[in-house]
């Protein structure tokens, strides 16, 4: 099986998150995390496509199986990556960061950065998994034949 679409649009996915952060920094609202459910759409739209040109490049060969699995590696990808970046981002380009967003929701700092990157990883595996499940509903072939 070939994975160079998944990862392709799992980096387009990435580049999305980041510029969104980034965007979001430049305007000071990085440190709410309400802000941070658009990252679904994002991840949700890099997912849904995914399995869409999956879909028109397999033709009648398309299977449940090729499109999920495309589905999760592009989600995945994306969720590592963007994991990698915010773990830089937050200890080496911005290193008050956490202590400002411990400051906003936690009293204790000491355990709250590796509670965060472990959020940041968990919150975008479980998108990826209930987007990824969500989609293909729209693109497995129906069972059911009229007669």
């Amino acid at each position: 099986m070939k994975f160079t679409l998944p990862i392709r649009f799992g980096i387009v996915a990435t580049g999305g998150l980041i510029a969104y952060f980034l965007l979001l920094s430049l305007i000071d609202l990085h440190t709410n995390v309400f802000y941070s459910l658009f990252n679904g759409v994002i991840t949700g739209f890099a997912i849904f496509e995914v399995i869409r040109f999956t879909r028109l490049q397999e033709g009648d060969g398309f299977t449940y199986s090729k499109g999920f699995t495309n589905g999760l590696i592009t989600g995945f990808l994306a969720t590592i990556l963007f994991t990698i970046f915010f773990a830089a981002y937050s200890t080496e380009l911005n290193p008050d960061f956490l202590k400002q967003l411990s400051e906003q929701w936690a009293s204790d700092y000491t355990n709250f950065k590796a509670i965060v990157f472990f959020t940041v990883a968990i919150m975008g595996f479980a998108t990826t998994i209930v987007m990824t499940l969500t989609f293909m509903q729209l693109f497995k072939s129906s069972n059911n034949s009229r007669k």
